[in-house]
């Protein structure tokens, strides 16, 4: 008779063959066994309400009914081939119907391999080495990212910091940093830099908005100074309005990177612009000298595609991203309602489609102002909620459009516990 697991079971054998114990995302104590519309079970069967939504994909929630039916319709058909097929490219045409900038895309599997070639296109069309980038943007894990993205000391702007060991100076040399928000920074860098390709820019930096102004000032300094501006949408795509953060801010990029949710739960990302842009990828366009070579053997994955565009197809629904905003407002609202209460100092930050909670008594506007007072306030808010059946993570909270009256139910209640842990932990420090 096989032997039922438990999720320390799980957690020893992870030890054993898992560097920290774990796949590098997620906390490694908990391990997730299934999921189901909007709620996720550990091995041990605590069952949560799922505002991880496997850090943003799921925002139709697990094993949406019509999802399925695409994948499971496309599985005997095929499941890779390393070869065009249909539903790579009928994807490929629902991205340029929906998002500004694109008029041609090229698929990979990830966010982060997205970011990396729209960083080399950019190169690769200007011909200029450097990259503008702001502090504690994320753009996935390859060199230039890795620089300033959560430094743990200050250093002057625009003197980047690598996150990472394995790093070499020379990527140093050819990035700069920014302040978030900042836009005399930015524009004091392109005066002083000719050689700069490109700013790239999540138009939501983690939850911090942008300023009135901010990301139309972006593109009105790359317009002036002949650079391009990256848009990382691979968060915001598909999640702040059907046409992203651009058709939300009405801001268009010149290249922007998409993920997570194109790809309707399985791994699929992708980078689009303008078809002279991305002429880069066509050899027989531009010429071997500016060709940018790119493919991945899972790259347009048909099973992937059938995924994404059946989650896209359901988001263009009337009224879906009115709801899912109106959930996300809820929330934002009970939040600040049950620590309010308390008296406990705090700013909700974020759009209602991707925000959470900073125990501070000032507005965050870049990377060294989103700070908690107390950082072991956020930690006993997010044990606190985790232990009463919240699933979320550290610094961030993802609505999902399976949210239904009792997961609404059950996080209020559980946020009215956690403020009072809060205000508990409070006491005992003062």
């Amino acid at each position: 008779m096989n032997r039922i697991h438990t999720q320390a079971d799980w957690i020893a054998r992870a030890r054993e063959v898992l560097p920290a114990a774990g796949f590098g995302n997620f906390d490694a104590s908990i391990v997730i066994a299934r999921g189901e519309g909007s709620r996720v079970w550990d091995e041990d069967g605590r069952e949560y309400v799922d505002y991880l939504i496997g850090s943003g994909p799921m925002l139709l929630g697990h094993g949406h009914p019509e999802v399925m039916e695409a994948v499971l319709e496309q599985l005997p058909k095929g499941m890779t081939f390393f070869a065009n097929n249909a539903k790579g490219i009928e994807l490929a045409e629902a991205i340029v119907d929906a998002v500004p900038c694109c008029e041609q895309v090229r698929f990979v599997t990830s966010g982060g391999e997205a970011d990396m070639y729209a960083i080399r296109l950019a190169r690769a069309y200007t011909g200029k080495p450097k990259i503008l980038k702001f502090e504690g943007g994320y753009h996935g894990m390859s060199a230039e990212a890795q620089m300033s993205l959560a430094p743990a000391r200050e250093v002057n702007f625009p003197t980047p910091v690598p996150d990472s060991a394995g790093i070499p100076q020379g990527v140093a040399d050819d990035v700069l940093i920014a302040p978030f928000n900042d836009l005399a920074a930015v524009a004091s860098l392109l005066s002083e830099h000719q050689d700069i390709a490109a700013i790239i820019a999540e138009p939501l930096q983690r939850i911090i908005p942008a300023q009135p102004g901010f990301l139309q000032g972006l593109r009105d300094l790359c317009d002036t100074h002949g650079v391009l501006l990256i848009f990382d949408e691979i968060v915001t795509g598909f999640r702040l309005a059907y046409g992203g953060a651009q058709e939300r801010y009405g801001v268009t990029p010149d290249i922007c990177t998409l993920g997570k949710i194109i790809g309707g739960g399985f791994p699929l990302a992708a980078l689009g612009a303008s078809a002279e842009i991305m002429a880069h990828f066509d050899k027989a366009a531009v010429g071997a000298e500016l060709w940018l070579m790119q493919l991945g053997t899972l790259s347009g994955n048909p099973v992937a595609s059938a995924a994404g565009l059946k989650t896209m197809e359901v988001l263009r629904r009337p009224g879906q991203y009115e709801r899912l905003r109106e959930l996300g407002q809820s929330l934002m609202n009970m939040q600040s309602a049950a620590l309010s209460e308390q008296g406990i100092r705090h700013r909700i930050c974020g759009d209602p489609t991707l925000f959470d909670v900073y125990f501070t008594e000032t507005d965050p506007t870049d990377y060294r102002s989103a700070k908690h007072s107390d950082p072991k306030l956020n930690e006993v808010w997010n044990s606190t909620l985790r232990a009463d059946g919240v699933f979320k993570s550290a610094g961030k909270l993802y609505p999902s459009l399976a949210l239904r009256t009792a997961d609404m139910d059950l996080t209020q209640s559980a946020f009215q516990h956690a403020a009072l842990a809060v205000a508990k932990q409070q006491a005992c420090v003062v």
